[in-house]
């Protein structure tokens, strides 16, 4: 894709790609707001998102030319929807306590499966299960999260993706503002600037009047002045690491060498966000208070048990570790341009967010089509029983599910038809053989080209996924 500036995106990655295009129609743009949600929320699923609710539409306009009338299409949806999704919760979702571990690797791997890095996705996969296993952490009512944004992905140039790493720490892709200063600071203190520590000038259209000559040099001297006295309130107040989004001028340097302090300028705002939540400290804009002077107050500053200077592959790069509130880790990419480590980024982001949702909810269901099969089969029974108008919209949206199984088959080259009608007799099986019960965790394997036992071959998806896709397309197609 390419946009109005002439940047290209290249990615598979369904919520990129919506995100990308200049959608105007009131029906589209909320398709792509439903997968910008499943993306938020869940990070997989997004295609699957779109697909449903665009088929779900299609259907609903055939049901509307029939003289089906809108209140019983929609009452209808909203009634399979939730049907569906008590179906996922009661029969389909299996515990993650009886699969052990392998179930996260899996879930991962599921994944970036169909993403650029599907050739190493078992790879990939481990490195991500243990970036999210050593962010683990406990809120204060008991509960156990793992907060993926404790893990920082970076990406460099060069080497192959298997070159690809996880490092202790939260790494920053920065260097020391000077090789004067130390390379490493044990029990730091650091200070996040959100402004310039570079000789002080007056504004635009300020202008000084000077009659004598010699006031000039004492202007000239103020201007450093300034500067100085603000790095000297840092370093009164016990600071060892400095952090500033913006400049360090090299005539301070000097001040930072002899404090055996590091100095790190030109931090993206968003890295200086989370290392501030990690650390405790708190983002400063100005040293300003209330009385007009300027003053540093240490409750301000974040702790960590070292900041470090390291070299990963070509480059250097700022390690922080022991945050005092969480454990970091980064996951460094190594890839061969711009494009590929960008698409590389956005599959881990995804497989990380699938684990997350996994380890929380405890949860998965076997993936290739068999969810969507096994409720096309039980909404289609269900349908049947009921006496209103609603049972012609259910029945749609059935029919509209096994697009998913349908799209797999056609994108690996495979007769469609026949696979899709042998997996919904496995499921119809299960569903009315109690001796074939097993079959239920049947989905497609599209590199045989067969109807396989999911579970058992380890392609898992996260519950949560199916749940809040199918709860988000019913709701845009309703909408």
């Amino acid at each position: 894709l390419v946009d109005d500036i002439g940047d290209v995106t290249i990615s598979n990655d369904g919520a990129t790609i919506l995100k990308l295009l200049e959608v105007e129609h009131p029906a589209a743009r909320l398709l792509v707001d439903a997968s910008v949600a499943q993306d938020e929320e869940v990070g997989d699923g997004t295609t699957s998102v779109v697909l449903i609710a665009a088929e779900l539409l299609r259907r609903a306009g055939e049901l509307a030319k029939n003289k089906i009338h809108a209140t019983n299409i929609i009452a209808g949806f909203r009634l399979a929807s939730r049907e569906a999704i008590r179906y996922v919760k009661e029969h389909l979702a299996v515990s993650t306590d009886t699969l052990g571990r392998d179930t996260f690797v899996a879930a991962a791997r599921t994944s970036m499966s169909s993403k650029i890095i599907g050739k190493d996705a078992e790879f990939f996969a481990d490195i991500v299960v243990r970036a999210i296993e050593s962010c683990k952490s406990t809120t204060p009512d008991g509960r156990t999260i793992y907060p993926i944004k404790a893990i920082n992905i970076l990406k460099q140039h060069g080497r192959s993706a298997r070159g690809s790493e996880l490092v202790d720490g939260f790494a920053l892709n920065c260097t020391r503002a000077s090789q004067a200063m130390p390379k490493a600071v044990q029990n730091a203190k650091i200070a996040l600037l959100d402004f310039d520590l570079t000789k002080a000038r007056m504004r635009m259209g300020v202008q000084v009047l000077i009659n004598d000559p010699t006031k000039l040099e004492e202007v000239r001297k103020r201007e450093y002045d300034i500067t100085k006295e603000r790095i000297e309130k840092l370093f009164a107040g016990g600071t060892n690491v400095v952090l500033t989004t913006k400049g360090i001028d090299d005539s301070t340097m000097k001040y930072f060498v002899e404090a055996h302090a590091i100095g790190v300028r030109r931090v993206k705002k968003d890295d200086l966000r989370r290392i501030a939540k990690l650390t405790g400290g708190t983002i400063l804009t100005t040293l300003a208070d209330e009385e007009g002077g300027e003053s540093f107050n240490v409750a301000h500053l974040g702790e960590a048990r070292e900041v470090c200077e390291e070299r990963v592959g070509d480059d250097d790069l700022i390690f922080l570790r022991g945050p005092k509130s969480e454990r970091a880790q980064s996951i460094v990419l190594r890839g061969a341009n711009s494009f590929m480590l960008d698409e590389m980024h956005r599959s881990v982001h995804d497989a990380l967010c699938a684990v997350r949702r996994t380890l929380e909810s405890r949860k998965v269901v076997p993936g290739g089509g068999c969810v969507e099969a096994a409720l096309s089969i039980y909404l289609e029974n269900f349908a049947r029983g009921l006496g209103s108008r609603e049972q012609l919209a259910i029945a749609e949206f059935a029919e509209a599910l096994l697009v998913i199984p349908k799209t797999l088959a056609v994108n690996a080259a495979l007769d469609s038809t026949e696979l899709v009608a042998s997996l919904r007799a496995h499921h119809h099986l299960a569903q009315s053989n109690p001796d074939k019960k097993g079959y239920q965790r049947f989905g497609l394997d599209v590199f045989a080209g067969t109807v396989v036992n999911n579970l058992e071959r380890g392609v898992l998806e996260p519950a949560m996924s199916k749940i809040k896709a199918l709860g988000l397309a019913a709701e845009a197609a309703t909408s």
